[in-house]
This record gives C-alpha cells, structure tokens and sequence, in this order.
C-alpha cells in the first residue's frame, strides 16, 4: 500500500500542491496539564496538516481510493456527512482534483466549520441532531439520499469506508512510531467513525502488541457499553455536546478488539480541558482535543515514569470560537461561573492528586521529587498515609542559609504543620481565611478520595483570569 504523503517533499517544504502537506505533524510534550503525571505525554498535533484537521489524511485516501477503484468521474459531485473536518479535507481534495462537494452536517457543529466548509466552496445542508441515525431527517440519511439522486456522485461514507482507517495505518501510526522511536506505550484518541484510533492502533501493535490502546468516549454515546458488553444499548444514546466523537452508530471502522479500553469524558470536562490546553500549553486545539487530553487526565493514576503516552489533538481552535472559547456561551452551558465560588471551581473537573513523601524519606529524595514534578511544596505522610506534615522550598532554603540542612536526615526532621483540609463545597472566602504567610496553601478532599491542592498561586491565577 502507498502512502498519500512523501516524507522527502515534507523535509524539503517545497510542494506542488496543497495536498502534498498532509500528515508528519508534530508530537508536543505537554507539561503544565500533566504536570502531577510521571508519564511522558505527548500530543500528535493535527491542526498542522492544511485543512487544520487530522481528518485531512482521510479525506485524500477515500478519495484516491475512489479513483483506483473507478468510484468517481472527472467533474463529478463528493456527498458526505460530516461533523466539519472530513468535509475541510474532502473538500480541500475535491479542489485539487476538480470535483464538486455537498456536505450535510447537524446543528450542533459550531458555525465555524460550515463557514469554513462554504469557504472551500461546498454546499453545506445543516440537518437536526436529536433524532436516530435512520430518521429520514438525520445527517446521515440526508447524504446518502442526495447521493441516491445526484448523477455522477460519490458518498465515501467516512464511517464505513475503511479506506478511513487505511489512511492512518499508513502515514499515522507510523509517523507515531518513529517519532517515539518505538518507545511509546499507550495511545489515546477520541472515537467517533473509528478511522484514527483502529488504523494507528493496528500499526502499532504489528510493531509491539503490548502498547496500550485508550479511546475516549462521551456520555450519550453508544461504544463504552457496546465495547465491556456487546450490547448496542439505545438507553445510552441521548444528546451531548462534544463535537467529533461518539457515536448512535457502530461505524464499521471501528475495531474494537484492538481497543483495550474506553474511558467516558463529561461534556464539561471536554470544554475546560479544551481552555487549560490553550491557557497551561499555548495549544489553541478543538474541542475533542479537550476531550482526549481529559482522557489521559483519566488514566493518569496507572501511569508510571517508565510510560509514553501519546494522546492525539484532531483539530484547531479556529473551529470552536462561538463556543468554547466564548464566555457567554460557556456560561449558557452552566460549564463556568462568572466567579469561583468554592474549592471545586478552582481544582476544576480533573484535578491534579497531591505529591507526597514518606516522613523516613531524605530530604535529599524530596529535593528530588520536587524537582521532577516541578513543585514548590510537597506534602509528607505516616506509614498510613496520614498526612502529618509539608515540607516547602522556603524552609529548604532558610535552613541552607542557616547551614542547617543535611540532606540524608529524614524528612520528619524538617517537615512544617501540615495543610488544612477542606472539601470541593468550602467557599473561596474561607480558603482564603486559611492561606497565609505561615501556611502557604490547602488540601481539598474530592469526591472522587482524592486530594488536590490550592495554593497562594492558584487563587492569584484564578483571579487573575477573570475579566
């Protein structure tokens, strides 16, 4: 099988048409987000290739595989339903190679991907979200009756075409593959027609059957269940947010058995981590980024420093301005307030768990983890993993400057009071009350059993932010 993209015309950045610049996108380590995860993490950033989407890989093969397979003709008319991006991608295709392009769509995609869709010189028909797939009104019967009616037209049909994961087992997994230089462990991908996760999951595991494959799902959607339990479950099915994955369907791209697991992410979790990727990481990305990135929050407790994660950000920001990044309309969905009013809208949807230490640790091996883990303070516990004391770089530094220190004395023997607790309902007012000068932050007890941490630099950050 050939690939869509040359890697030398990549290297060379001389193209002789916009196609040829799909695909070797960038892996970017994110730091701040998985900043209490051992892990390395790193995301495949796709808003690189031209159309803005990783969907632009796919877009390309169905194509050139209609043509091989005399799908198609010259002058001929691309119908497809689409969530925004397979459409950017057919659509950018269709210019090149001289087709003409209607897309249907449903009224829950941002505006800025019609627009954008129309832009490229579709014909976009917007249809209603909240009825079934088979609904002579939904997005997909609409285009596949338009392809029915329409002479010399060609429905790819992105959800069963496996020419969609083809795409991926060509040029993404193996782009993964080396740029990890087969040290990666577990991929994480949202899953909406399957093509991404089951194409780079089956590449990855002919290179090494023990890499972990992770995919993100949302609540209304139907592939979590169907995946623990072979049920197709319709009293799953109800409307969500999140734009690009899930599914009232079972596409035929997707390939469960090379799934190790799913993991559900709130609509709200996915749009705030869509706004810390932006704000902690300068990655303006989508909002099934958010989505996929709260995924690996997820599994963030089975990580171990010996991993490499690899989590995949399908698509710009640039498509999601009206709403997740519009205040207003964030607001509208109940996902922010105008103001933090208690622990939990400042620990946010997927809280970061507290770094500890054994108080017969060295202080050496806590200079260490504070290193590692980018931290100011670190937290100090019995052998019954009570909390029993904190240890701060400020008391690290005053007792060097006193010449005090002796790094292979234990912790316990350094150790300050230990930080208040409180839980995700105790108000900002009285979370200020407890942090000062002598006690620098404060443990938040989640529902979850969790603990997290809000220090002095959260509440300035969190202030700080609001407009």
């Amino acid at each position: 099988m050939e690939s869509v993209v040359s890697t030398s015309k990549k290297e060379l950045m001389v193209f002789d048409n916009i196609l040829e610049t799909i695909g070797n996108t960038p892996l970017v380590k994110l730091n701040r987000i998985t900043k209490n995860i051992p892990a390395k993490v790193y995301a495949k950033v796709e808003f690189f290739n031209p159309g803005n989407s990783i969907k632009d890989r796919i877009g390309l093969q169905l194509i050139l595989d209609a043509e091989e397979k005399g799908l198609i003709k010259p002058g001929g008319t691309i119908i497809e339903g689409t969530s925004g991006n397979t459409g950017m991608g057919l659509a950018l295709a269709a210019i090149i190679r001289g087709y003409k392009c209607i897309f249907t769509t449903t009224d829950k995609q941002s505006k800025e991907k019609v627009d954008m869709l129309k832009a490229a010189g579709a014909e976009v028909i917007v249809c209603p979200t909240n009825v079934p797939a088979e609904d002579p009104r939904s997005y997909y019967s609409v285009s596949k009756r338009l392809s029915e009616e329409t002479p010399n037209s060609y429905y790819p049909n992105q959800y069963d075409n496996l020419s969609n994961r083809k795409a991926h087992y060509l040029t993404t997994g193996p782009e993964i593959w080396r740029q990890t230089e087969g040290k990666i462990t577990h991929f994480v991908a949202g899953v909406g027609t399957g093509g991404t996760i089951s194409g780079v999951a089956k590449y990855l595991k002919e290179q090494n059957p023990n890499i972990k494959i992770i995919g993100v799902d949302t609540y209304g959607s139907v592939f979590k269940k169907y995946h623990e339990t072979g049920i197709f479950d319709e009293k799953e099915i109800y409307p969500y947010l999140t734009e690009g994955i899930g599914e009232d369907i079972l596409p035929a791209n997707v390939d469960f058995e090379l799934i190790d697991e799913f993991v559900k992410v709130t609509d709200k979790d996915a749009y705030l981590t869509t706004r810390m990727l932006a704000r902690e990481e300068g990655i303006l990305a989508g909002n099934s980024c958010g989505a996929a990135a709260a995924g690996v929050l997820q599994i963030a407790d089975r990580l171990t420093k010996d991993d490499f994660v690899v989590v995949v950000l399908p698509d710009h920001a640039s498509r999601y301005i009206s709403k997740v990044f519009n205040d207003d309309w964030m607001r509208d969905q109940g996902f922010i307030s105008t103001e933090p009013k208690t622990a939990l809208d400042i620990i946010g949807p997927n809280p970061s768990s507290v770094i500890a230490i054994k108080e017969n640790q060295s202080v050496a091996d806590a200079v260490e983890m504070m290193r590692e883990y980018k931290i100011d303070q670190i937290l100090v516990t019995n052998d019954q993993n009570q909390f029993i004391g904190s240890l701060t770089e400020t008391k690290l530094y005053n007792e060097i400057a006193n010449k005090n220190l002796d790094k292979d004395d234990y912790v316990k023997n350094y150790m300050d009071k230990p930080f208040p607790i409180v839980e995700e309902e105790t108000s900002i007012n009285e979370i200020t009350s407890l942090i000062n000068n002598d006690n620098p932050a404060v443990l938040v007890n989640t529902k979850s059993g969790k603990y997290s941490i809000i220090t002095r630099y959260d509440l300035i950050q969190v202030f700080g932010n609001e407009d």
